[in-house]
């Protein structure tokens, strides 16, 4: 199986032919990342993104290419478009490679950019109104939650 240094020393026109310096090329050359190893990453307010990384420093900060937000309301999804995306580091909950030879195996629907919008709407409403009447419930029996940032969820 080929290594990140031995495919790097293929591409990269810096190779000197040591390995430190191959090593030293993958972590300076953006040319050294492939365009078939598409990557997810979950940010911190839940958005999930798609797309070829091009890419990261030290501070995990991240560029995407051809990226699309995946959106998941029960059995459906739909993709978003959203081009080059800049993620700043701290906003990074999870990042992974997406394996495209394995076979997928779930039942999800893919459905179009305004349905699924949609029914996050409707997803985000029918949640709000369950906190409100959780709210109240606390309220009528004397007790108040203050409200938390939805940033630090997670």
């Amino acid at each position: 199986k080929e290594t990140i240094v031995s495919r790097c020393a293929a591409s990269c026109p810096t190779q000197s032919g040591s390995s430190a310096a191959s090593l030293n090329c993958h972590l300076t050359c953006s040319s050294c990342l492939y365009p078939t190893e598409k990557h997810l990453v979950l940010l911190r307010d839940g958005r999930t993104l798609i797309g070829y990384l091009r890419s990261i420093d030290q501070f995990a900060n991240l560029v995407f290419h051809q990226t699309v937000e995946r959106i998941h309301v029960g059995k459906k999804f739909g993709d978003i478009p959203r081009g080059i995306f800049i993620v700043r580091g701290e906003n990074v909950v999870l990042l992974g490679e997406i394996d495209m030879d394995k076979p997928c195996d779930t039942v999800l629907q893919q459905v179009s950019i305004e349905e699924i919008l949609e029914e996050q709407r409707l997803q985000q409403q029918a949640k709000q109104e369950t906190e409100k009447v959780k709210m109240q419930v606390l309220k009528d029996r004397g007790l108040s939650i203050p409200k938390a940032d939805n940033l630090d969820e997670y």
